[in-house]
């Protein structure tokens, strides 16, 4: 079959309903040849030409310096999770209290962005783990869902992603997360609703069985 170029009708189609292509992020082979200073340098001079495109005055004092913080904001902040080096370090500690039962971490708030509209998406994660041996520091699962929320996403992919993030440093396959999010996308244009939210879910080892995904959904399913 030719691989043939996207045309416009695809390419709204695939926006609108939010396909994803792959598992990974899709990045080029050479992402990384540049520097940050470089990228922002250059994400200025085109935003800066987006915003004259659109007949917005720069010489405004309130607009002048937009270019450069969007650039600032887009490689430090929002995307700073394209760039490997700043994975979080993950130290597992030895499970002295030999807890050997469900641990879940709910309602881990995250900002991400649509990799179709580069608009955000809102929403809570919740994380559960069974350790078969050491056990991971609370905070880290934060700093997972983190990592992976800052780039540009399908919500489907960024939760299949901290999924396999935590059961390889967990050395586990016993990990289930649920991510119920709001899509910018969705509400702010096109279908223009903003009432819906959308729900994912990966489940892995013994949370494929019905007691145990039972027991984590109750779990998330409770107020604080």
């Amino acid at each position: 079959m030719l691989n043939t170029p996207p045309n416009d009708l695809m390419i709204e189609e695939i926006g609108n309903e939010h396909v994803g292509t792959s598992y990974d992020t899709p990045m080029k082979e050479n992402a990384f040849e540049m520097d940050d200073d470089l990228k922002m340098e250059l994400i200025e001079d085109k935003f800066r030409e987006i915003m004259e495109i659109m007949g917005l005055d720069l010489t405004d004092d309130s607009l002048s310096g937009t270019p450069k913080r969007v650039a600032k904001m887009y490689i430090k902040e929002i995307f700073s999770g394209l760039n490997p080096a700043n994975k979080p370090k993950i130290a597992l500690f030895e499970n002295k209290y030999q807890y050997n039962q469900m641990l879940v971490e709910k309602n881990i708030t995250f900002y991400s962005n649509c990799e179709h509209h580069f608009v955000p998406i809102i929403g809570k994660a919740h994380v559960a783990y069974i350790a078969n041996g050491p056990v991971i520091g609370l905070s880290k699962i934060n700093r997972i869902v983190e990592y992976y929320a800052k780039r540009p996403q399908v919500q489907e992919r960024l939760t299949v992603q901290i999924a396999n993030e935590l059961m390889e440093v967990m050395g586990t396959e016993d990990v289930a997360v649920v991510i119920d999010a709001d899509h910018l996308c969705v509400s702010s244009r096109g279908i223009k609703d903003v009432n819906s939210s959308t729900v994912t879910a990966q489940f892995h080892g013994k949370f494929k069985e019905d007691a145990t995904r039972k027991e984590f959904l109750s779990y998330i399913q409770t107020e604080k």
